[in-house]
């Protein structure tokens, strides 16, 4: 059974480009990386990635902003926020009233990661 996916990376930071990229590589996936929220509108409609892991923080287009498209367009694409700002409450409260299907805080575990990963791609 092959469970290699390819997840899309929407991160504008890029030591956490590297991070997240040596993380899902070494569990056999496949990364596409848009570095801002335009770029990932255009990567999630061409290459219909099996996963989008994102930032909240994003050039041109925010994290919620991708949130809301994928959901909105009725992709049924699971989405994990990853963001810096867990500590405000109301960013992981709009988050999950927008669709996100998991939100884990900067700094996280690569372990933790892995596991939601696997959970929300029925791995």
């Amino acid at each position: 059974m092959n469970t290699e996916k390819n997840i899309l990376i929407v991160e504008d930071d890029e030591l956490m480009i590297k991070i997240l990229n040596f993380i899902i590589k070494k569990e056999g996936h496949n990364v596409i990386v848009a570095r801002d929220g335009n770029e990932a509108i255009k990567k999630i409609e061409e290459q219909s990635p099996d996963m989008i892991i994102t930032d909240i923080m994003l050039p041109y287009k925010s994290g919620l902003e991708i949130i809301s498209f994928v959901k909105q367009s009725h992709l049924n694409i699971p989405v994990i926020a990853i963001s810096a700002l867990g500590g405000e409450e109301r960013t992981v409260v709009e988050a999950f009233e927008l669709g996100v299907d998991d939100f884990i805080c900067k700094p996280f575990n690569p372990n933790e990661l892995v596991l939601r990963v696997k959970r929300l791609l029925g791995l």
